[in-house]
């Protein structure tokens, strides 16, 4: 069934696989390693004394629906969170070194000062670091948002490539496209916390309807001087795009839900 596939010489086939750096002791054919497609929705703004993290849940694979329910939003610090978008691998793996540089500058500078908290701009700049180091091997778009005593409320956004810029809002991922036009008609500065979490909440719905690559639930973290808080917004919760159908209410073990 895989005749034609690769080469029946086994010379033929190892100088092919190694033109497309194909290890080969894999035995995968050339053809078969195309670069697979992710997509997601995050984003992150200010607001009058702290910051609003949003994200969706849908991790794609191409047109594979990985995880319906993956939670891209990351504490790295009590006061420090990340927005991950990219490949899922190597965003993970950039936050754990970052919680672990992190917490190694903490024990020796900081002590036993507010345990478990963090500068947000040192967070940020590891994360930058990291990012632009391994620009040509990461696929990695990250959002650092959080409260300190030094500069109270604060987000960076860290796109492709490894650059950092502070911002009162950003947006990240497949599904910014969508919405980025909305977001700058509709932005104000010095919202009420409950005007960012809808702000966020309906930005990130809007980009669930147009973007085939972001679904699922609306996971929301709110950062402020006094700790952290997380909410979910399942999908019958979410506001409705212009044209778009209501969700049907599902029957599980005869209870509506």
């Amino acid at each position: 069934w895989f005749s034609g596939l690769i080469p029946e010489d086994d010379t033929a086939l190892s100088t092919t696989m190694a033109a497309y750096g194909v290890p080969p002791a894999l035995g995968v054919a050339p053809e078969m390693m195309e670069e697979i497609s992710t997509g997601t929705t995050i984003m992150a703004c200010q607001y009058d004394g702290g910051v609003v993290l949003g994200a969706d849940s849908r991790t794609s694979t191409g047109t594979y629906v990985a995880n319906r329910a993956s939670d891209k939003i990351t504490m790295v610090t009590d006061n420090v969170w990340m927005c991950r978008s990219g490949s899922a691998a190597d965003t993970q793996n950039v936050c754990a070194y970052v919680k672990n540089l992190t917490e190694e500058h903490n024990m020796q500078r900081r002590g036993d000062l507010d345990p478990g908290m963090a500068d947000v701009k040192l967070v940020a700049n590891l994360t930058m670091q990291l990012a632009y180091k391994n620009k040509d091997k990461l696929s990695a778009g990250m959002i650092i948002g959080g409260w300190d005593a030094t500069l109270g409320a604060q987000v960076y956004g860290i796109p492709l490539g490894g650059s950092m810029q502070r911002v009162p809002f950003t947006v990240g991922g497949s599904g910014s496209a969508y919405i980025y036009g909305w977001c700058d008609n509709t932005w104000r500065e010095n919202m009420t916390r409950e005007e960012a979490e809808g702000w966020v909440a309906r930005a990130i719905s809007l980009a669930i309807a147009r973007d085939a690559s972001s679904g699922g639930v609306v996971r929301l973290v709110t950062i402020h001087s006094k700790g952290s808080s997380r909410q979910m917004l399942e999908p019958k919760h979410q506001s409705l795009c212009e044209s778009e159908l209501p969700v049907i209410p599902r029957k599980v073990g005869g209870v509506v839900g």
